[in-house]
């Protein structure tokens, strides 16, 4: 009997009062005044919960939205079969909008300021969306794209992931079995990566089938590298694009007919998940959502709207979002309120019926009640979009950029005609809202700014290239700084740092992932920490393998450059708890350069 129900039948047997109308006007109260989810019955198990995100994918990447340059049928079936947010908001880059996802907050209040050089990370003290499903009992799982932070404890395994395959940078320079995390292992991949990460999704969701379960999916494409494999590119190599950007010289068609492949690869993948969790009789139980992280990586069709990734205009934010669950979420219903990405924890605990325990206030709101069709939503909302000190502020009519002018975005969605004159006290209010908020946010950026990197916090950390500083003559081997390696070391004075805070006094086992040339080896090289011991070991073995194929990547000068790195063990080195910096120099040179350094390991013993 449920709790409720046992003072009920102690007061209907001592009055002698039948039981049968009570239990029928019991029976009339709304789900909720029972402690269960809007969506959820007493008797029901609690429903799966599968989150795809796309990376770089416009609003307009999709034949859903009226592209006829692609077609993605598995995608748009989601629509179909469930609603459509009309205008669902996330952020200019990627990051940002994870961490809004994964903790329901604006990205500054979680440490999250930018995508590279630990500016990414999500701060340790935020408890995640999938710390509140695991806390209730489900089986969780992430693969893909993390890009919140790398070591512990900032890893997806200790953010609330059973499971983790994938990478925790950004920027991924190749997309055919290059090397990833399992679980915190290096690993190689298996083939072209949003498939690998779609196989173990799949594998993730059969495992747990009888149990209920998260399952995050964030693929890494249309990002760059524009690699893609032949029988998707095929379609578009050479063709003509019917649907242009609204600025067609801005326009690199080759750069929007890889994205299109590329689309149509992830609609191949999303079928393949979905008839995955039909094939396990799991459909009517399980909610899919589907949405992409910022707007499109390129200059091409995105509904004439202004901006791309990058900017915080209606093109940069606006996102794509389906959201699915049979007998619950009507059919084919559309909802024209603003959202978020932020709503979407508090949206997804409240349908699941899982506790919001959390410590910090949320930014996001619950949709559960739109979404089920129990409300018309709420009016007078302000979503607010942050980049730096810029600051543009949505409502449900209006979008005031972060040059101070307003656009009636429901008549005006190409933000063409500024109307601030015409509606002063509209502007005055968004305006100070958008000042108000510029300063809330930027108190957040500087109390995350310094912050060292964390060793010890787990068995074993890596400090990748990304995350040091290069000092003399070495380089990184591309502008993108979280799939880089260091090279051109060629000075003893040159070295490498990293900035680093030591959760755990220990004996840390330390691997450097090398290459080295024919004739450079023999170089010696050295560990030391800043007031502590140092040790040093002698480059004995050449690996010089080439970069890797680039052939599958269909625009020219990429910035990419990927290849394989050999480990050696230079000893074991103490290091004391606290913050210190990590210093890897060279004692001598043997040849031209020294070696190329992709990360550094340290293993606590």
């Amino acid at each position: 009997m449920y709790p409720m129900l046992l003072p009920i039948a102690i007061f209907q047997r001592s009055f002698k009062i039948p039981l049968f109308p009570i239990a029928v006007a019991l029976a009339l109260l709304p789900g909720s005044l029972w402690g269960q989810p809007l969506g959820v019955t007493p008797t029901s198990r609690r429903p799966n919960v599968v989150v795809i995100l796309a990376d770089d994918q416009g609003w307009g990447d999709l034949s859903a939205n009226g592209n006829t340059n692609l077609a993605t049928p598995n995608i748009d079936s989601l629509a179909r079969d469930g609603a459509t947010l009309q205008h669902f908001y996330v952020c200019q880059v990627c990051a940002p909008t994870r961490a809004e996802f994964l903790t329901g907050r604006y990205h500054p209040r979680t440490g999250v300021s930018g995508v590279s050089r630990g500016e990414e990370r999500l701060n340790y003290d935020e408890k995640t969306i999938a710390d509140l499903f695991r806390a209730s009992g489900y089986a969780t799982g992430c693969f893909g794209k993390w890009h919140n932070g790398t070591q512990p404890p900032y890893h997806p395994n200790n953010r609330g992931f059973d499971q983790f395959y994938g990478f925790t940078s950004g920027h991924w320079g190749h997309y055919f079995s290059p090397p990833l995390d399992d679980n915190g292992v290096r690993v190689r991949g298996n083939g072209y990566l949003v498939d690998d990460f779609t196989d173990h999704a799949i594998a993730f969701i059969t495992a747990n089938k009888t149990r209920p379960f998260f399952c995050y999916l964030p693929v890494n494409t249309p990002h760059s590298p524009m690699m893609v494999d032949d029988r998707f590119y095929e379609k578009f190599d050479g063709a003509e694009l019917g649907m242009r950007h609204r600025e067609p010289d801005r326009e690199d068609i080759m750069m929007t007919r890889a994205a299109l492949a590329m689309c149509e690869n992830i609609d191949w993948n999303v079928g393949r998940l979905l008839r995955t969790i039909d094939d396990t009789e799991l459909r009517d139980n399980t909610i899919v959502i589907y949405f992409s992280d910022n707007g499109p990586n390129s200059y091409r069709w995105n509904g004439g709207m202004k901006g791309r990734k990058g900017s915080i205009d209606e093109g940069g934010l606006r996102s794509p979002f389906f959201v699915r669950w049979p007998n619950q979420i009507r059919a084919e219903s559309s909802f024209a309120e603003i959202a978020g990405a932020v709503d979407l924890l508090p949206t997804l605990t409240d349908l699941a019926g899982v506790e919001l325990n959390v410590d910090k206030p949320l930014d996001g709101r619950s949709l559960s009640s739109l979404l089920l069709g129990k409300s018309q939503g709420s009016a007078g909302r302000s979503l607010l979009s942050v980049a730096g000190d810029r600051v543009s502020v949505r409502t449900q009519r209006f979008r005031l950029d972060a040059n101070g002018q307003l656009f009636d975005i429901e008549k005006d969605p190409g933000q063409q005609t500024n109307v601030a004159s015409d509606f002063p006290e509209v502007t005055r209010r968004l305006t100070q809202q958008a000042r108000s908020h510029a300063k809330e946010m930027r108190a957040a950026f500087e109390a995350n700014r310094d912050r060292p990197f964390t060793v010890g916090y787990g068995a074993s950390t890596t400090l990748t290239a990304r995350d040091g500083v290069e000092h003399g003559a070495i380089r990184r081997s591309s502008k993108a700084p979280n799939n880089s390696f260091f090279t051109n070391w060629t000075n003893k004075d040159d070295s490498i740092t990293w900035d680093i805070e030591v959760g755990k006094t220990g004996q840390y086992q330390a691997v450097i992932y090398y290459t080295c040339a024919e004739g450079d080896q023999g170089a010696t090289l050295r560990l030391s920490m800043e007031g502590g011991e140092s040790i040093q070991s002698k480059v004995t073995e050449v690996f010089d393998p080439p970069l890797y194929d680039k052939s599958k990547e269909r625009v020219a000068d990429s910035h990419y450059f990927v290849k394989d790195f050999k480990p050696l063990t230079l000893g074991t080195i103490s290091l004391q708890r606290g913050r210190g910096t990590l210093l890897l120099d060279a004692v001598d040179i043997a040849g031209q350069r020294v070696v190329d350094v992709h990360s550094l390991e340290l293993i606590l013993r």
